[in-house]
């Protein structure tokens, strides 16, 4: 599969599967502001801004995938794939913001010993919420896995941070019901502090992507396992990579039998372009510098 193609069917995932997360997140917008104001239960409300952020930053992922599907172009010959690395910043510091929104504000309540009373209609919500938004993380993880791309599994986890958020709303409905003083207030504050770690991991790993950092390990080896099968490659040294959004870009010196003609050496070089397309599945650029191989 050519680069161009992979690019194509993994941009037509990210779409489908973001407009997924958008269908969730219109009717859990909905349902939890509406309950929480019916219901005077400001967790709920809070919950409610909080898969709204989540939409916003679909409608952001959708916007990034058009700016990445641009062809290279004079001022940006090496594709558009660093939209990506925008689109994951714009994800993971809400996602932090949040987190720490949500510690601050159980603190405060702590603080001004407030007692807050909810019963079942937020118990329900709540429970529907996990039950949607736990579902959009491990869809939209696996397609960010399987993709390689940055932005799409900083958002998947934006939809495992509003399932948490849920999560510690549940919690403090049923300790509401059993009359625990603060067990929505302590639970919250362990989930926000999971948010804030996961949003922090998330903003490292895309600020390597702009330091020209390489692929990770297991990519790399997969790399040389690839280039070791080539039988007439005699050796090789001054692998370098990088990625840019999705796309992997790499160099290469290859050393090949002094005799060959031009052309064998170039089909040699060529069998291993093809094969580092077929076997890798992010878009692959390479480029390869062909030297004998003397003494």
């Amino acid at each position: 599969m050519s680069k161009e193609q992979k690019n194509n069917e993994a941009f037509d995932q990210i779409i489908k599967v973001t407009w997924l997360g958008i269908f969730i997140n219109v009717i859990l917008v909905i349902a939890k502001i509406i309950t929480g104001l019916l219901v005077s239960s400001m967790a709920m409300i809070a919950d409610g801004f909080h898969s709204l952020s989540d939409l916003i930053t679909d409608f952001a992922i959708i916007f990034g995938v058009h700016i990445s599907k641009k062809e290279p172009d004079e001022d940006h010959p090496y594709g558009h794939g660093w939209a990506e690395n925008f689109i994951t910043f714009f994800t993971a510091v809400p996602l932090a913001a949040a987190g720490g929104y949500m510690v601050i504000n159980a603190i405060h309540s702590i603080a001004d010993h407030r007692m807050t009373k909810i019963g079942y209609p937020v118990l329900i919500v709540a429970v529907i919420a996990i039950i949607l938004k736990e579902y959009s993380f491990v869809i939209t993880r696996r397609v960010a896995v399987r993709l390689s791309s940055s932005m799409l599994y900083a958002n998947a986890w934006d939809h495992r941070s509003d399932a948490l958020s849920s999560l510690a709303v549940a919690i403090g409905a049923v300790a509401s019901l059993l009359g625990v003083d603060y067990a929505d207030q302590i639970a919250t504050i362990v989930v926000g502090l999971m948010i804030v770690f996961v949003a922090v991991k998330i903003l490292l790993d895309a600020t390597g992507q702009f330091t020209a950092k390489a692929v990770d390990k297991k990519t790399n080896e997969q790399i040389k396992q690839i280039i070791a099968a080539q039988k007439q490659i005699r050796s090789w040294h001054k692998l370098r990579t990088r990625t840019v959004g999705r796309e992997l870009f790499m160099d290469l010196h290859i050393l090949v039998d002094p005799d060959l003609k031009i052309t064998e050496a170039h089909d040699i070089a060529e069998t291993l372009e093809n094969e580092l397309h077929r076997q890798i599945p992010q878009p692959v650029n390479i480029v390869i510098h062909i030297e004998p191989n003397i003494g």
